[in-house]
């Protein structure tokens, strides 16, 4: 394997998170030549990422417990949204006037999200990442499609593209960045919710009633979007499609992931998004109305079985 150019400034980088979106950034971030520390709860022994035929080893720092923290000059936050409030003491390390804050989480309201977590004076970048990945061991990810992170076009998007210039991921600044938000949700918007449910991979997509219902999903939600200044159209809708189309028929979604994992759900700020807007707004939202209860449902039931498996674990251990 060929040696990691060195940039010609390095940076100091933190990633929060160590699951499939954070091991890839931090793995490529890396192959960039830059000093990468991967902020997790449990610690590992080595990252790697399979992509494009070949197994990428990422020799970055592994970092536990924000007190041994030291500031960053760029940090990528990407936990799920509903992990946020977690990492406030993380963020209060590694952030300082000086770090812009890339938050690479779902939902359409980054930086009223992260926020109130972080210290005064941070620059907030929000950003879209458009990738498909799963944890497949610790430490171990696997790509399956999609290497872009779009965000808001200005000087702040320039300093991000020039910070990362590997070709297996790209920096797309955007103008309407509303717009950018709301079409990502799109692309999670059925798959998540539906291969979460089923616990089945994205070949489900192939099947023309699903394919049905997909639009359906999403049309009801297009309406939602536009109400919300975002400028969603039917050709959107197909673009989707489009894009569940070229996607493995292995490959899943952040979502059915975490089921299978008996991690809590993102829905609240997927379909739940979709839901409060429409509410808002006064638009019928029965379609995602329906997916949202039924993964509430779903996300209790994991919660309550890892509440039982907590109260095991401590009646159990002398």
């Amino acid at each position: 394997m060929p040696p990691i150019p060195a940039p010609a400034t390095p940076h100091r980088i933190a990633v929060i998170g160590g699951g499939a979106i954070g091991g890839f950034v931090a793995t490529l971030a890396h192959r960039d030549g830059h000093d990468i520390t991967l902020c997790l709860r449990t610690p590992l022994n080595r990252l790697t990422l399979e992509m494009d035929g070949e197994v990428l080893d990422a020799a970055v720092r592994f970092a536990t417990d924000p007190e041994t923290a030291s500031p960053a000059d760029w940090v990528f936050l990407t936990t799920k949204a509903q992990d946020t409030a977690g990492t406030s003491r993380w963020l209060h390390r590694l952030c300082h006037s000086g770090t812009v804050l890339v938050v690479l989480q779902n939902g359409v309201d980054h930086t009223e999200r992260v926020a109130p977590h972080t210290p005064d004076g941070t620059n907030i970048l929000p950003a879209v990442i458009y990738a498909s990945a799963e944890c497949t061991a610790p430490g171990h990810i696997r790509h399956y499609a999609g290497n872009e992170i779009h965000v808001p076009d200005g000087p702040t998007a320039a300093r991000l593209a020039d910070l990362l210039t590997t070709d297996r991921l790209k920096v797309i600044a955007v103008p309407d960045f509303t717009t950018t938000a709301w079409r990502k949700l799109f692309t999670n918007l059925a798959a998540n919710p539906l291969t979460a449910l089923l616990q089945q991979r994205m070949g489900i997509f192939t099947d023309p009633g699903m394919a049905a219902l997909t639009r359906d999903i999403l049309r009801e939600a297009a309406a939602v979007a536009r109400a919300e200044g975002a400028d969603i159209r039917d050709a959107d809708i197909d673009l989707v499609l489009e894009m569940y189309g070229q996607v493995p028929p292995d490959g899943g979604s952040s979502m059915l992931y975490d089921r299978l994992a008996g991690r809590p759900l993102e829905h609240e700020h997927i379909t739940g998004a979709v839901v409060r807007a429409g509410e808002r707004h006064g638009i019928p939202t029965p379609l995602n109305g329906m997916l949202l209860t039924l993964l509430r449902a779903v996300d209790r039931g994991i919660r309550a079985d890892k509440d039982t498996d907590a109260d095991t674990t401590r009646l159990t251990t002398p």
